[in-house]
Protein backbone atom coordinates (compact mmCIF):
# COMPACT_ATOMS: atom_id res chain seq x y z
CA UNK A 1 0.00 0.00 0.00
CA UNK A 2 2.69 2.38 0.88
CA UNK A 3 4.46 1.61 -2.23
CA UNK A 4 1.39 2.36 -4.29
CA UNK A 5 1.04 5.67 -2.54
CA UNK A 6 4.62 6.60 -3.29
CA UNK A 7 4.24 5.54 -6.87
CA UNK A 8 1.04 7.56 -7.38
CA UNK A 9 2.66 10.69 -5.93
CA UNK A 10 5.70 10.37 -8.13
CA UNK A 11 3.43 9.80 -11.17
CA UNK A 12 0.90 12.60 -10.43
CA UNK A 13 3.31 15.51 -10.14
CA UNK A 14 4.71 15.37 -13.69
CA UNK A 15 1.25 14.64 -15.12
CA UNK A 16 -0.22 17.67 -13.31
CA UNK A 17 2.43 19.88 -14.85
CA UNK A 18 1.58 18.59 -18.31
CA UNK A 19 -2.15 19.16 -17.81
CA UNK A 20 -1.57 22.69 -16.46
CA UNK A 21 0.49 23.67 -19.48
CA UNK A 22 -2.11 22.18 -21.84
CA UNK A 23 -4.91 24.10 -20.13
CA UNK A 24 -2.96 27.34 -20.33
CA UNK A 25 -2.34 26.85 -24.01
CA UNK A 26 -6.03 26.02 -24.58
CA UNK A 27 -7.08 29.23 -22.81
CA UNK A 28 -4.87 31.29 -25.04
CA UNK A 29 -6.69 29.97 -28.12
CA UNK A 30 -5.20 29.04 -31.46
CA UNK A 31 -2.49 31.19 -32.91
CA UNK A 32 -3.72 32.71 -36.22
CA UNK A 33 -1.72 31.88 -39.27
CA UNK A 34 0.24 34.61 -41.00
CA UNK A 35 -2.42 35.05 -43.70
CA UNK A 36 -5.49 35.02 -41.39
CA UNK A 37 -7.73 38.07 -40.97
CA UNK A 38 -7.70 39.77 -37.56
CA UNK A 39 -10.62 39.28 -35.20
CA UNK A 40 -13.18 42.09 -35.01
CA UNK A 41 -12.01 43.22 -31.59
CA UNK A 42 -8.49 43.63 -32.95
CA UNK A 43 -9.82 45.78 -35.78
CA UNK A 44 -11.77 47.98 -33.35
CA UNK A 45 -8.81 48.27 -30.98
CA UNK A 46 -6.78 49.74 -33.80
CA UNK A 47 -9.38 52.42 -34.61
CA UNK A 48 -11.33 53.25 -31.47
CA UNK A 49 -10.73 56.82 -30.39
CA UNK A 50 -12.94 56.44 -27.34
CA UNK A 51 -16.39 57.83 -26.54
CA UNK A 52 -16.47 61.46 -25.45
CA UNK A 53 -16.60 61.83 -21.69
CA UNK A 54 -19.03 64.72 -22.12
CA UNK A 55 -20.88 66.54 -24.89
CA UNK A 56 -20.96 69.76 -22.86
CA UNK A 57 -18.30 71.60 -24.86
CA UNK A 58 -19.99 70.72 -28.15
CA UNK A 59 -23.43 71.79 -26.95
CA UNK A 60 -22.12 75.01 -25.43
CA UNK A 61 -20.42 75.94 -28.69
CA UNK A 62 -23.27 75.19 -31.11
CA UNK A 63 -26.40 76.01 -29.10
CA UNK A 64 -26.34 79.79 -29.82
CA UNK A 65 -26.93 79.02 -33.52
CA UNK A 66 -30.10 77.02 -32.78
CA UNK A 67 -33.46 78.82 -32.64
CA UNK A 68 -37.05 78.11 -31.67
CA UNK A 69 -39.74 78.83 -34.23
CA UNK A 70 -43.35 79.77 -33.45
CA UNK A 71 -45.99 79.93 -36.18
CA UNK A 72 -49.59 81.10 -36.40
CA UNK A 73 -52.14 81.21 -39.18
CA UNK A 74 -55.52 80.23 -40.51
CA UNK A 75 -56.00 76.51 -40.99
CA UNK A 76 -57.68 75.24 -44.15
CA UNK A 77 -61.10 73.73 -43.80
CA UNK A 78 -61.03 70.22 -42.40
CA UNK A 79 -58.45 70.88 -39.70
CA UNK A 80 -59.77 69.59 -36.39
CA UNK A 81 -60.35 72.56 -34.11
CA UNK A 82 -58.88 72.05 -30.67
CA UNK A 83 -57.86 68.39 -31.23
CA UNK A 84 -54.32 68.20 -32.55
CA UNK A 85 -53.13 65.32 -30.41
CA UNK A 86 -51.13 62.39 -31.75
CA UNK A 87 -52.76 59.10 -32.51
CA UNK A 88 -55.08 60.03 -35.36
CA UNK A 89 -55.42 56.95 -37.59
CA UNK A 90 -54.09 56.96 -41.15
CA UNK A 91 -54.31 54.46 -43.97
CA UNK A 92 -50.67 53.75 -44.88
CA UNK A 93 -47.07 53.71 -43.65
CA UNK A 94 -47.21 57.45 -43.03
CA UNK A 95 -49.20 56.56 -39.88
CA UNK A 96 -45.98 55.72 -38.17
CA UNK A 97 -43.77 58.32 -39.77
CA UNK A 98 -45.47 61.34 -38.29
CA UNK A 99 -43.53 64.52 -38.56
CA UNK A 100 -43.39 66.48 -35.36
CA UNK A 101 -46.54 68.48 -36.00
CA UNK A 102 -48.61 65.26 -36.17
CA UNK A 103 -50.69 65.92 -39.31
CA UNK A 104 -50.96 68.50 -42.03
CA UNK A 105 -54.27 69.75 -43.30
CA UNK A 106 -54.45 67.16 -46.11
CA UNK A 107 -54.05 64.26 -43.67
CA UNK A 108 -50.31 63.72 -44.15
CA UNK A 109 -47.62 65.45 -42.14
CA UNK A 110 -47.38 68.85 -40.59
CA UNK A 111 -50.26 70.03 -38.40
CA UNK A 112 -49.43 72.32 -35.45
CA UNK A 113 -49.00 70.63 -32.10
CA UNK A 114 -50.23 73.53 -29.94
CA UNK A 115 -53.95 73.96 -30.71
CA UNK A 116 -56.09 77.05 -30.09
CA UNK A 117 -59.83 77.53 -30.28
CA UNK A 118 -61.12 77.97 -33.83
CA UNK A 119 -62.50 81.39 -34.76
CA UNK A 120 -65.19 79.81 -36.92
CA UNK A 121 -66.08 76.37 -38.26
CA UNK A 122 -64.58 77.22 -41.68
CA UNK A 123 -61.48 79.16 -40.70
CA UNK A 124 -59.93 77.78 -37.49
CA UNK A 125 -56.72 79.33 -36.22
CA UNK A 126 -53.65 77.36 -35.37
CA UNK A 127 -50.38 77.88 -33.58
CA UNK A 128 -47.40 75.62 -33.60
CA UNK A 129 -43.75 75.36 -32.67
CA UNK A 130 -40.65 73.89 -34.23
CA UNK A 131 -36.91 74.30 -34.43
CA UNK A 132 -34.34 75.76 -36.79
CA UNK A 133 -30.76 76.96 -37.02
CA UNK A 134 -28.96 80.01 -38.35
CA UNK A 135 -26.71 79.34 -41.35
CA UNK A 136 -25.38 82.85 -42.03
CA UNK A 137 -24.57 85.86 -39.83
CA UNK A 138 -27.04 87.91 -41.91
CA UNK A 139 -29.88 85.99 -40.28
CA UNK A 140 -30.81 83.14 -42.65
CA UNK A 141 -32.55 80.34 -40.78
CA UNK A 142 -33.13 76.75 -41.96
CA UNK A 143 -36.12 74.70 -40.85
CA UNK A 144 -38.62 72.18 -42.22
CA UNK A 145 -41.27 73.18 -44.71
CA UNK A 146 -43.96 71.47 -42.67
CA UNK A 147 -43.06 73.65 -39.66
CA UNK A 148 -43.99 76.87 -41.49
CA UNK A 149 -46.62 75.43 -43.83
CA UNK A 150 -49.70 77.71 -44.09
CA UNK A 151 -48.27 80.09 -41.47
CA UNK A 152 -49.07 83.79 -41.78
CA UNK A 153 -46.89 84.76 -38.81
CA UNK A 154 -43.47 83.31 -38.05
CA UNK A 155 -41.45 84.29 -34.98
CA UNK A 156 -37.89 83.17 -34.31
CA UNK A 157 -36.61 83.08 -30.73
CA UNK A 158 -32.82 83.27 -30.39
CA UNK A 159 -30.79 81.42 -27.78
CA UNK A 160 -30.64 84.57 -25.62
CA UNK A 161 -34.44 84.86 -25.61
CA UNK A 162 -34.73 87.67 -28.17
CA UNK A 163 -37.76 87.30 -30.45
CA UNK A 164 -37.54 88.37 -34.10
CA UNK A 165 -40.21 88.29 -36.82
CA UNK A 166 -39.17 86.09 -39.73
CA UNK A 167 -39.75 86.34 -43.47
CA UNK A 168 -40.25 83.19 -45.49
CA UNK A 169 -37.67 83.21 -48.30
CA UNK A 170 -38.67 79.97 -49.94
CA UNK A 171 -39.73 76.36 -49.48
CA UNK A 172 -39.05 73.05 -51.18
CA UNK A 173 -41.83 70.56 -50.60
CA UNK A 174 -39.95 67.64 -52.16
CA UNK A 175 -37.26 67.74 -49.47
CA UNK A 176 -39.41 69.36 -46.75
CA UNK A 177 -36.99 72.27 -46.34
CA UNK A 178 -37.63 75.98 -45.83
CA UNK A 179 -35.46 79.07 -45.51
CA UNK A 180 -36.36 82.06 -43.32
CA UNK A 181 -34.73 85.46 -42.83
CA UNK A 182 -34.60 87.57 -39.67
CA UNK A 183 -33.21 91.07 -39.30
CA UNK A 184 -30.72 91.80 -36.54
CA UNK A 185 -28.50 94.81 -35.87
CA UNK A 186 -25.59 92.58 -34.94
CA UNK A 187 -24.09 89.57 -36.68
CA UNK A 188 -25.68 86.36 -35.46
CA UNK A 189 -23.91 83.13 -34.44
CA UNK A 190 -24.32 80.54 -37.17
CA UNK A 191 -23.63 76.90 -37.92
CA UNK A 192 -21.90 75.42 -40.96
CA UNK A 193 -22.86 72.34 -42.92
CA UNK A 194 -20.55 69.36 -42.71
CA UNK A 195 -20.05 66.53 -45.20
CA UNK A 196 -22.78 63.99 -44.53
CA UNK A 197 -21.27 61.64 -47.11
CA UNK A 198 -18.42 60.82 -44.72
CA UNK A 199 -20.78 60.18 -41.80
CA UNK A 200 -20.83 56.50 -40.90
CA UNK A 201 -23.24 54.24 -39.07
CA UNK A 202 -22.17 54.33 -35.43
CA UNK A 203 -20.91 57.93 -35.44
CA UNK A 204 -21.90 60.08 -32.49
CA UNK A 205 -24.47 62.83 -33.17
CA UNK A 206 -26.06 65.58 -31.08
CA UNK A 207 -29.58 66.84 -31.77
CA UNK A 208 -30.63 70.27 -30.47
CA UNK A 209 -34.12 71.69 -30.71
CA UNK A 210 -37.38 72.70 -29.09
CA UNK A 211 -39.20 69.49 -28.08
CA UNK A 212 -42.79 70.06 -26.94
CA UNK A 213 -42.06 73.80 -26.81
CA UNK A 214 -39.78 73.40 -23.81
CA UNK A 215 -36.94 75.43 -25.34
CA UNK A 216 -33.38 74.56 -26.28
CA UNK A 217 -32.72 70.93 -25.44
CA UNK A 218 -29.83 68.66 -26.40
CA UNK A 219 -29.82 64.90 -26.86
CA UNK A 220 -27.10 62.55 -28.06
CA UNK A 221 -26.96 59.22 -29.85
CA UNK A 222 -25.53 57.54 -32.90
CA UNK A 223 -26.34 57.22 -36.58
CA UNK A 224 -28.28 53.94 -36.70
CA UNK A 225 -28.55 53.60 -40.49
CA UNK A 226 -28.11 55.50 -43.73
CA UNK A 227 -30.17 55.83 -46.90
CA UNK A 228 -33.58 55.25 -45.34
CA UNK A 229 -36.57 55.66 -47.69
CA UNK A 230 -39.62 56.52 -45.58
CA UNK A 231 -41.91 57.33 -48.53
CA UNK A 232 -41.95 61.03 -47.65
CA UNK A 233 -40.84 62.25 -51.08
CA UNK A 234 -38.98 61.44 -54.27
CA UNK A 235 -35.55 62.23 -52.80
CA UNK A 236 -35.71 60.24 -49.58
CA UNK A 237 -32.21 59.48 -48.31
CA UNK A 238 -32.55 59.88 -44.57
CA UNK A 239 -30.20 59.21 -41.70
CA UNK A 240 -31.82 57.02 -39.06
CA UNK A 241 -30.72 58.13 -35.61
CA UNK A 242 -31.36 57.06 -32.05
CA UNK A 243 -30.75 60.46 -30.43
CA UNK A 244 -34.13 61.16 -28.77
CA UNK A 245 -36.19 63.66 -30.78
CA UNK A 246 -39.86 64.53 -30.35
CA UNK A 247 -42.58 66.91 -31.51
CA UNK A 248 -41.05 70.36 -31.80
CA UNK A 249 -37.61 69.07 -32.81
CA UNK A 250 -38.66 69.36 -36.46
CA UNK A 251 -36.24 71.53 -38.42
CA UNK A 252 -33.54 71.43 -35.76
CA UNK A 253 -29.92 70.58 -36.53
CA UNK A 254 -28.10 67.29 -36.09
CA UNK A 255 -24.44 67.96 -35.23
CA UNK A 256 -21.40 65.75 -35.47
CA UNK A 257 -18.75 65.89 -32.74
CA UNK A 258 -16.91 68.57 -34.73
CA UNK A 259 -19.86 70.93 -34.32
CA UNK A 260 -20.92 70.76 -37.98
CA UNK A 261 -24.50 70.23 -39.14
CA UNK A 262 -24.72 66.87 -40.87
CA UNK A 263 -28.52 66.58 -40.82
CA UNK A 264 -31.88 68.29 -40.26
CA UNK A 265 -34.20 66.42 -37.89
CA UNK A 266 -37.44 65.81 -39.76
CA UNK A 267 -39.44 62.73 -38.81
CA UNK A 268 -39.93 60.01 -36.23
CA UNK A 269 -41.20 56.46 -36.34
CA UNK A 270 -43.77 56.51 -33.61
CA UNK A 271 -46.92 54.49 -32.92
CA UNK A 272 -47.72 56.77 -29.97
CA UNK A 273 -46.55 60.23 -31.10
CA UNK A 274 -43.46 60.27 -28.87
CA UNK A 275 -39.86 59.16 -29.14
CA UNK A 276 -39.31 55.41 -29.36
CA UNK A 277 -35.68 55.60 -30.41
CA UNK A 278 -36.07 55.88 -34.19
CA UNK A 279 -35.77 59.30 -35.83
CA UNK A 280 -34.89 60.52 -39.29
CA UNK A 281 -32.77 63.43 -40.48
CA UNK A 282 -32.18 64.93 -43.93
CA UNK A 283 -28.47 64.60 -44.78
CA UNK A 284 -26.62 67.91 -45.06
CA UNK A 285 -25.29 67.16 -48.54
CA UNK A 286 -28.86 67.01 -49.83
CA UNK A 287 -30.01 70.03 -47.82
CA UNK A 288 -27.10 72.36 -48.56
CA UNK A 289 -27.76 72.58 -52.31
CA UNK A 290 -31.47 73.17 -51.73
CA UNK A 291 -30.81 75.93 -49.20
CA UNK A 292 -28.30 77.59 -51.52
CA UNK A 293 -30.89 77.77 -54.30
CA UNK A 294 -33.59 79.06 -51.95
CA UNK A 295 -31.23 81.77 -50.74
CA UNK A 296 -30.18 82.91 -54.22
CA UNK A 297 -33.44 82.54 -56.17
CA UNK A 298 -36.18 81.72 -53.67
CA UNK A 299 -36.97 78.46 -55.49
CA UNK A 300 -35.37 75.14 -56.41
CA UNK A 301 -34.68 74.07 -59.99
CA UNK A 302 -33.88 70.43 -60.61
CA UNK A 303 -32.59 68.48 -63.53
CA UNK A 304 -35.20 66.82 -65.74
CA UNK A 305 -34.68 63.90 -68.10
CA UNK A 306 -38.23 63.08 -69.20
CA UNK A 307 -38.67 59.40 -68.38
CA UNK A 308 -40.84 57.32 -66.10
CA UNK A 309 -38.86 54.58 -64.40
CA UNK A 310 -39.48 51.53 -62.26
CA UNK A 311 -37.36 49.18 -60.17
CA UNK A 312 -35.74 46.08 -61.64
CA UNK A 313 -36.92 43.09 -59.62
CA UNK A 314 -35.64 39.53 -59.85
CA UNK A 315 -38.22 38.49 -62.43
CA UNK A 316 -37.50 41.48 -64.68
CA UNK A 317 -33.76 40.91 -64.34
CA UNK A 318 -34.15 37.28 -65.37
CA UNK A 319 -36.40 38.11 -68.31
CA UNK A 320 -33.90 40.69 -69.57
CA UNK A 321 -30.91 38.43 -68.99
CA UNK A 322 -29.37 40.72 -66.37
CA UNK A 323 -26.83 39.42 -63.88
CA UNK A 324 -28.47 41.19 -60.93
CA UNK A 325 -31.65 43.09 -60.07
CA UNK A 326 -30.08 46.55 -60.21
CA UNK A 327 -30.56 49.67 -62.29
CA UNK A 328 -33.66 51.64 -63.31
CA UNK A 329 -35.99 50.32 -66.01
CA UNK A 330 -37.35 53.00 -68.36
CA UNK A 331 -41.12 52.47 -68.54
CA UNK A 332 -41.87 55.39 -70.87
CA UNK A 333 -40.16 58.37 -72.45
CA UNK A 334 -41.68 61.86 -72.68
CA UNK A 335 -41.92 62.76 -76.38
CA UNK A 336 -39.54 65.57 -77.24
CA UNK A 337 -37.91 65.48 -73.80
CA UNK A 338 -34.16 65.33 -73.07
CA UNK A 339 -34.13 61.52 -72.86
CA UNK A 340 -36.02 61.13 -76.12
CA UNK A 341 -33.59 63.48 -77.88
CA UNK A 342 -30.66 61.45 -76.54
CA UNK A 343 -32.08 58.20 -77.90
CA UNK A 344 -33.24 56.57 -74.68
CA UNK A 345 -36.03 54.07 -75.28
CA UNK A 346 -38.67 52.33 -73.19
CA UNK A 347 -37.19 49.05 -72.00
CA UNK A 348 -33.69 50.44 -71.50
CA UNK A 349 -32.14 49.76 -68.10
CA UNK A 350 -30.08 52.71 -66.85
CA UNK A 351 -27.11 51.30 -64.94
CA UNK A 352 -24.73 54.27 -64.54
CA UNK A 353 -24.83 58.07 -64.54
CA UNK A 354 -21.50 59.86 -65.00
CA UNK A 355 -19.67 56.71 -63.96
CA UNK A 356 -21.67 56.13 -60.77
CA UNK A 357 -23.56 52.84 -60.53
CA UNK A 358 -27.36 53.02 -60.21
CA UNK A 359 -28.52 50.27 -57.89
CA UNK A 360 -32.01 51.59 -57.18
CA UNK A 361 -34.57 53.88 -58.82
CA UNK A 362 -34.20 56.55 -56.13
CA UNK A 363 -30.50 56.86 -56.87
CA UNK A 364 -31.24 57.81 -60.48
CA UNK A 365 -33.89 60.30 -59.38
CA UNK A 366 -31.48 62.01 -56.98
CA UNK A 367 -28.60 62.00 -59.47
CA UNK A 368 -30.57 63.66 -62.25
CA UNK A 369 -32.33 66.11 -59.94
CA UNK A 370 -28.97 67.27 -58.57
CA UNK A 371 -27.73 68.21 -62.06
CA UNK A 372 -28.12 71.75 -63.30
CA UNK A 373 -30.32 72.38 -66.35
CA UNK A 374 -28.28 72.31 -69.59
CA UNK A 375 -25.64 70.07 -67.99
CA UNK A 376 -24.68 66.93 -69.91
CA UNK A 377 -24.85 63.53 -68.24
CA UNK A 378 -23.26 60.36 -69.59
CA UNK A 379 -25.57 57.41 -69.14
CA UNK A 380 -24.88 53.74 -69.68
CA UNK A 381 -27.96 51.71 -70.55
CA UNK A 382 -28.52 48.02 -71.17
CA UNK A 383 -30.48 47.38 -74.35
CA UNK A 384 -31.00 43.90 -75.75
CA UNK A 385 -28.14 42.64 -73.60
CA UNK A 386 -25.66 45.27 -74.80
CA UNK A 387 -24.26 48.28 -73.01
CA UNK A 388 -24.71 51.61 -74.76
CA UNK A 389 -23.33 55.03 -73.81
CA UNK A 390 -25.68 57.96 -74.32
CA UNK A 391 -25.15 61.65 -73.58
CA UNK A 392 -28.24 63.42 -72.25
CA UNK A 393 -28.53 67.18 -72.09
CA UNK A 394 -30.45 67.74 -68.88
CA UNK A 395 -33.55 69.91 -68.99
CA UNK A 396 -35.31 71.89 -66.28
CA UNK A 397 -38.07 70.24 -64.29
CA UNK A 398 -41.34 71.83 -65.44
CA UNK A 399 -42.97 74.11 -62.91
CA UNK A 400 -46.44 73.17 -61.72
CA UNK A 401 -48.28 75.33 -64.29
CA UNK A 402 -45.99 74.17 -67.11
CA UNK A 403 -46.30 70.56 -66.08
CA UNK A 404 -50.07 70.44 -66.20
CA UNK A 405 -51.00 73.33 -68.49
CA UNK A 406 -53.99 73.85 -66.25
CA UNK A 407 -56.96 76.10 -66.83
CA UNK A 408 -56.40 77.45 -63.32
CA UNK A 409 -58.63 80.47 -63.92
CA UNK A 410 -61.84 78.43 -64.17
CA UNK A 411 -62.73 76.38 -61.07
CA UNK A 412 -64.42 73.07 -61.78
CA UNK A 413 -68.13 73.66 -61.19
CA UNK A 414 -67.84 75.20 -57.74
CA UNK A 415 -66.05 72.21 -56.21
CA UNK A 416 -63.00 74.24 -55.21
CA UNK A 417 -60.84 72.36 -57.72
CA UNK A 418 -58.61 73.45 -60.58
CA UNK A 419 -58.22 70.78 -63.22
CA UNK A 420 -55.69 70.26 -66.01
CA UNK A 421 -55.11 68.07 -69.04
CA UNK A 422 -53.10 64.87 -68.66
CA UNK A 423 -50.16 66.01 -70.78
CA UNK A 424 -46.89 64.04 -70.92
CA UNK A 425 -45.39 66.67 -68.62
CA UNK A 426 -48.23 66.20 -66.14
CA UNK A 427 -47.73 62.44 -66.16
CA UNK A 428 -44.00 62.91 -65.54
CA UNK A 429 -44.56 65.48 -62.80
CA UNK A 430 -47.08 63.39 -60.86
CA UNK A 431 -46.01 59.87 -61.90
CA UNK A 432 -49.31 59.07 -63.65
CA UNK A 433 -49.25 55.93 -65.85
CA UNK A 434 -50.13 56.11 -69.54
CA UNK A 435 -53.21 53.90 -69.12
CA UNK A 436 -54.92 56.35 -66.74
CA UNK A 437 -57.23 58.80 -68.54
CA UNK A 438 -59.18 61.72 -67.14
CA UNK A 439 -58.48 65.17 -65.70
CA UNK A 440 -55.68 65.86 -63.22
CA UNK A 441 -56.21 67.97 -60.11
CA UNK A 442 -53.70 70.84 -60.09
CA UNK A 443 -55.10 73.02 -57.33
CA UNK A 444 -57.42 72.72 -54.32
CA UNK A 445 -59.05 75.61 -52.48
CA UNK A 446 -58.11 75.00 -48.81
CA UNK A 447 -61.52 76.30 -47.67
CA UNK A 448 -63.50 73.97 -49.96
CA UNK A 449 -65.32 70.71 -49.52
CA UNK A 450 -62.81 69.11 -51.87
CA UNK A 451 -60.02 69.93 -49.42
CA UNK A 452 -62.10 68.57 -46.58
CA UNK A 453 -62.50 65.31 -48.50
CA UNK A 454 -58.73 65.08 -48.93
CA UNK A 455 -58.33 65.75 -52.65
CA UNK A 456 -54.88 66.99 -53.61
CA UNK A 457 -52.79 67.93 -56.67
CA UNK A 458 -51.87 64.88 -58.71
CA UNK A 459 -55.19 63.11 -58.18
CA UNK A 460 -56.83 62.05 -61.46
CA UNK A 461 -60.62 62.26 -61.85
CA UNK A 462 -61.59 59.33 -64.07
CA UNK A 463 -65.37 59.43 -63.64
CA UNK A 464 -67.98 61.99 -62.61
CA UNK A 465 -71.38 60.84 -61.37
CA UNK A 466 -70.43 57.27 -62.37
CA UNK A 467 -69.81 58.40 -65.96
CA UNK A 468 -66.28 57.84 -67.23
CA UNK A 469 -64.40 60.92 -68.41
CA UNK A 470 -61.29 60.84 -70.59
CA UNK A 471 -60.31 64.52 -70.75
CA UNK A 472 -60.44 67.86 -68.98
CA UNK A 473 -63.37 69.05 -71.07
CA UNK A 474 -65.39 65.91 -70.43
CA UNK A 475 -64.78 66.17 -66.69
CA UNK A 476 -65.78 69.83 -66.50
CA UNK A 477 -68.85 69.30 -68.69
CA UNK A 478 -70.07 66.41 -66.55
CA UNK A 479 -69.46 68.33 -63.32
CA UNK A 480 -71.53 71.22 -64.68
CA UNK A 481 -74.31 68.79 -65.66
CA UNK A 482 -74.37 67.36 -62.15
CA UNK A 483 -74.48 70.85 -60.68
CA UNK A 484 -77.33 71.94 -62.94
CA UNK A 485 -79.34 68.97 -61.66
CA UNK A 486 -79.25 70.79 -58.29
CA UNK A 487 -77.44 67.99 -56.54
CA UNK A 488 -75.79 68.82 -53.25
CA UNK A 489 -72.67 66.88 -54.14
CA UNK A 490 -71.07 64.97 -56.99
CA UNK A 491 -69.58 61.49 -56.88
CA UNK A 492 -66.04 61.43 -58.26
CA UNK A 493 -63.92 58.39 -58.93
CA UNK A 494 -60.33 59.38 -58.18
CA UNK A 495 -57.08 57.55 -58.95
CA UNK A 496 -54.10 58.25 -56.68
CA UNK A 497 -50.83 56.34 -56.95
CA UNK A 498 -52.55 53.53 -58.84
CA UNK A 499 -55.40 53.16 -56.34
CA UNK A 500 -58.97 54.15 -57.23
CA UNK A 501 -61.69 55.27 -54.81
CA UNK A 502 -65.01 57.11 -54.88
CA UNK A 503 -65.35 60.50 -53.17
CA UNK A 504 -68.54 62.53 -52.78
CA UNK A 505 -67.58 66.19 -53.01
CA UNK A 506 -70.13 68.88 -52.03
CA UNK A 507 -70.81 71.88 -54.24
CA UNK A 508 -70.05 75.24 -52.65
Amino acid sequence: MRRMKDFSRSYWLPMAAIVFVAMALWGMGPTPSAGASPSVDQVVAGKLAGAPSSFADIVEAVQPAVVNIAVAGQAPRGTPGGEMAPGVPFENFEDFLRRFFDRDFSGRFGAPDVPVEPRSPRTPSFRGMGSGFIVAPEGYVVTNQHVVNNASEITVTLHDGKKLPAELIGIDEKTDLALLKVESKEALPYARFGNSETTRVGDWVVAIGNPFGLGGSATAGIVSARGRDIQAGPFDDFFQIDAPINQGNSGGPLFNVSGQVIGINTAIYSPNGGNVGIGFAIPSNLAEGVIHQLRTTGRVERGFMGVTIQPVDEDIAESLGLESATGALVASVVPGGPAAKAGIEAGDVIVTVDGDDIAQVKELTRKIAALAPDATAELVVLRNGERKKLDVRIGKTPSEPEAVRADAGSPAGGLGLSLGELTPEARERFGIPEDVQGAVVVGVDPASGAAEKGLQPGDVIVSVGQKQVASLEEAKREIERQKSAERGSVLLRVVREGNASFVAVPFA
